[in-house]
């Protein structure tokens, strides 16, 4: 009796049309690849090669690692994004880079095509006006960013401390000429991408403490509350692709180790 073949081959099978079109393709006979259960090591790059399908998908039990490079990189990349976002106003360049976002079916994928299409139509200038009537305001801006707002109405209180015991617990310092105190959202943002792509080495529970302890708390209701800001035009796409970021990274951390 033939085995079942795994998730991986029936993926590559369908993306090229069967096994006939599979042997084909890379060279073999088509009994050998009717008699696989799995994409063989030594062919795995082959099959990748002719049918579109990841490594990771094919044999995630020999590339669970460059699966899980994978997801930190992305998950580095929407941290690093929000984080430019939520310090500083983007400029057209960066506005440029951010038209050319492509999403997919997911919920994130679909924030970020209308974050792009919202940058495509935003002008510099009038969204460096936008920042400011967001988050600095005469006196202050419409939303105020902070952990410690948010957690108790009022900032530079223990929601600040704490954080601070637990970044230097972790080894993780205030870079230099950085004024704003690091509840801010964006520099939070900028911590979790820094541990995600290794740029910051800490403890493997670094990441898990500072998401759970300091940003799911609050930041996706000030996220939420960007959405739907008066002052807020380009920004409320940046607080819809946030707010659903924040709930696929509590999902994540909930998950058993």
């Amino acid at each position: 009796m033939r085995t079942m073949a795994d998730r991986g081959l029936q993926e590559a099978l369908r993306a090229v049309g069967g096994v006939t079109e599979l042997a084909r393709r890379i060279g073999i006979s088509q009994p050998s690849v009717s008699n696989w259960s799995r994409v063989p090591a030594e062919r795995v790059l082959q099959v990748e090669n002719v049918s579109g399908i990841a490594r990771t998908i094919l044999r995630p039990d020999l590339y669970a690692g460059a699966a899980g490079d994978e997801v930190s990189r992305g998950r580095a990349q929407e941290y690093a994004l929000l984080a430019r976002l939520l310090r500083y106003s983007p400029d057209a360049a960066l506005l440029k880079q951010i038209a050319q976002l492509r999403g997919d079916e997911t919920a994130l994928g679909a924030a970020h095509d209308d974050l792009a299409e919202a940058a495509r139509r935003a002008n510099a200038a009038e969204v460096e006006r936008e920042f400011f009537e967001l988050f600095v305001g005469i006196g202050r801006g419409e939303l105020l960013p902070y952990a410690s707002y948010y957690v108790t109405g009022f900032l530079h209180e223990r929601p600040l401390a704490r954080l601070r015991q637990d970044l230097s617990r972790f080894g993780i310092v205030r870079a230099e000429g950085v004024a704003e105190p690091e509840d801010h959202a964006g520099i939070l943002c900028e911590i979790m991408a820094g541990l995600a792509c290794g740029q910051l080495p800490a403890a493997e529970e670094a990441g898990h403490t500072i998401f759970e302890n300091h940003m799911a708390p609050w930041m996706g209701r000030f996220f939420a509350d960007l959405e739907h800001a008066e002052a807020a035009e380009f920004y409320k796409t940046v607080g819809t692709v946030g707010r659903v970021f924040m709930e696929i990274e509590a999902e994540a951390f909930a998950l058993p180790l």
